[in-house]
């Protein structure tokens, strides 16, 4: 686990060469097919060398649920098990990692209607209008969803609009009729996350990264998706961090060099509250890559530990 730009692809690439680990991509965007610049998707090479499930598995069009992820990673640990290897989950998206451990509530599908009136309003008076809605409804929700957390803010008020109980009391409820016993695992789940030890190194990382993507062909790439019928602007595919700006970029809705700016503060801001969600993450085991020294350490920490659970 850890934040965007903050070396978890090297590390795994490097647990890999040491041991008989498989990665399994956990990442919600990399899951898309046609967007490897802007999701810092492994090159080919890095493949060959170590191959990673679940990615390239959905076309930019669909949407790819936490459930469906659940489904699919629990399906690839077993495949991963059964051929005697270890399971090396990698990947920056927090609420995977939480679904997977804690499973989910038996929540409302999707409903396109309620999803057209609550982007209807975000762009009418922003997703802090969104925002306030859920505090009104579901404050409990309200008060762990960043305002600045679209899909999240959305789905969580679709719920209530869809099924008239908040996420919070259908959580609950699953919680209290199941007793956990439903969501639990045939194996167990250690958690490793790389920690950021300086915030603002941390900016530079991310700065120099989406600087390089752009430098690699982020624009054409999604220029390529933006001629595209089947996509557009509200897609999560579309709306997440990067290829948002670029898609506003080639409307016409931002220079280029707004653009640039307001794709390094979206980044920034994704660190932040992939951050805030290890910073409560239970039984968490830090690692440090600020220095070479310290890379090297961390590698031997997490395979020691590996062989320690493994006798």
């Amino acid at each position: 686990m850890g934040a965007t730009a903050s070396g978890k692809t090297a590390m795994a690439l490097e647990l890999v060469r040491r041991h008989n680990f498989q990665i399994i991509s956990v990442d919600s965007v990399q899951v898309y097919r046609g967007m490897d610049i802007g999701t810092g998707k492994p090159d080919a090479a890095t493949l060959e060398i170590a191959p990673h499930r679940l990615i390239d598995i959905r076309d930019p069009s669909e949407v790819y649920s936490a459930s469906e992820f659940r489904a699919d990673a629990l399906t690839q640990i077993a495949e991963v098990l059964a051929a005697g290897d270890t399971p090396l989950l990698v990947g920056g998206t927090m609420l995977y990692y939480k679904v997977l451990r804690d499973g989910l509530a038996d929540l409302p599908r999707a409903d396109a209607e309620v999803r057209t009136d609550i982007e209807a309003l975000a762009e009418a008076e922003g997703w802090g209008a969104v925002h306030r809605q859920l505090a009104k409804v579901d404050p409990e929700s309200a008060a762990r969803i960043h305002p600045n957390d679209p899909q999240r803010l959305q789905r969580a008020l679709e719920v209530f609009l869809v099924s008239g109980k908040s996420m919070t009391q259908l959580h609950a409820e699953d919680k209290a009729g199941v007793a956990g016993s439903a969501h639990s695992l045939s194996f167990n789940l250690h958690f490793f996350a790389i920690q950021a030890q300086d915030r603002a190194v941390l900016h530079h990382q991310i700065e120099r990264r989406f600087l390089q993507m752009l430098h690699d062909g982020l624009v054409a790439e999604v220029e390529v998706l933006y001629q595209c019928q089947a996509l557009n602007s509200l897609l999560p595919s579309i709306k997440s961090v990067g290829y948002r700006q670029v898609w506003q970029y080639l409307a016409g809705d931002l220079n280029y060099d707004a653009m640039v700016e307001k794709g390094i503060i979206a980044t920034r801001q994704l660190a932040k509250r992939q951050l805030t969600w290890l910073r409560s993450w239970e039984n968490l085991q830090s690692l440090d890559v600020a220095s070479a020294k310290s890379f090297a350490s961390s590698i031997a920490s997490v395979l020691n530990y590996v062989h320690s659970i493994s006798i």
